[in-house]
């Protein structure tokens, strides 16, 4: 059964567990301002000595996500906590025989690739695989225009380093590129996955898991939320992140139609 937080508040359960992983965006901030309320329970863990990892889905090294947290108000010790599906993506790579790859995504993703950017193609025929952060800045909305893209290109693989379908920036939905991912998968493509949902991410992100009580708190049933399932750990939905206009519809539904197991609701998070 699903226990709302929202009068208890996560003072109510945090002394069950060892280790929180707290997604960043939709839960820490939205995109433009960081939420007051969730800063504050980084505070009272901290208090109260527990361990947390602010876990993200963002296609950039630790240090990028770091900085743009840091800009935004958040205190620099508390920002250094952060792992980002890109980190995980950016280490396996570089242990990796690589070849020519093409980018998918905004210009602005790259850094997590300086370290071989001599290996880019800037035609998407001349490469060995395609590596996918995001969206062209120039076709964010058109997802036509990438199934006729990637058609003719299925039989390279994608390396995909952000899962998550879509993301709210203040009020407004953009696409990642998982949905980019989702597309090539759909013409017959492979594709492999850095971040949430997929185990590896948890493992690199947090030294040492065994014998931890766990909780994953996000706004994300397909990523946060499945990810705890995948990871046997407990799960704690920010309702009022990508899934509040579905929410109406009763936690019940919402569970059933994306597959998932949850333990805890709250409209924000918060202490």
């Amino acid at each position: 059964m699903t226990s709302n937080l929202d009068e208890k508040g996560l003072r109510s359960i945090f002394y069950k567990y060892d280790l929180f992983f707290i997604d960043i965006w939709g839960v820490l901030h939205n995109g433009h301002t960081l939420f007051e309320n969730s800063v504050a329970v980084l505070e009272e863990l901290e208090k109260n000595k527990k361990k947390y990892v602010l876990l993200t889905n963002a296609p950039r090294p630790n240090y990028t996500v770091i900085e743009y947290l840091k800009k935004m108000g958040l205190d620099e010790k508390k920002a250094q906590n952060v792992y980002t599906s890109g980190q995980a993506a950016l280490d396996k790579l570089k242990n990796m025989n690589l070849k020519s790859f093409f980018h998918i995504g905004p210009p602005r993703d790259f850094d997590l690739f300086k370290t071989f950017e001599n290996q880019k193609t800037e035609k998407i025929e001349s490469c060995d695989f395609l590596l996918c952060t995001g969206l062209f800045d120039d076709n964010q909305t058109d997802l036509k225009f990438y199934e006729k893209f990637l058609l003719d290109h299925t039989k390279k693989k994608m390396i995909c380093t952000n899962p998550d379908l879509i993301v709210d920036r203040g009020n407004v939905t953009e696409f990642c590129a998982g949905t980019i991912a989702k597309i090539f998968e759909n013409l017959g493509g492979e594709v492999k996955y850095f971040g949430k949902p997929y185990p590896e991410v948890y493992e690199k992100a947090f030294n040492n898991l065994k014998g931890k009580k766990v909780i994953c708190i996000g706004d994300n049933l397909n990523t946060d939320i499945k990810g705890a399932n995948i990871q046997n750990f407990d799960s704690l939905l920010i309702n009022n992140g990508i899934h509040k206009n579905e929410i109406n519809n009763g936690i019940k539904e919402l569970i059933k139609k994306y597959n998932v197991n949850l333990n805890y609701i709250q409209t924000e998070l918060k202490w």
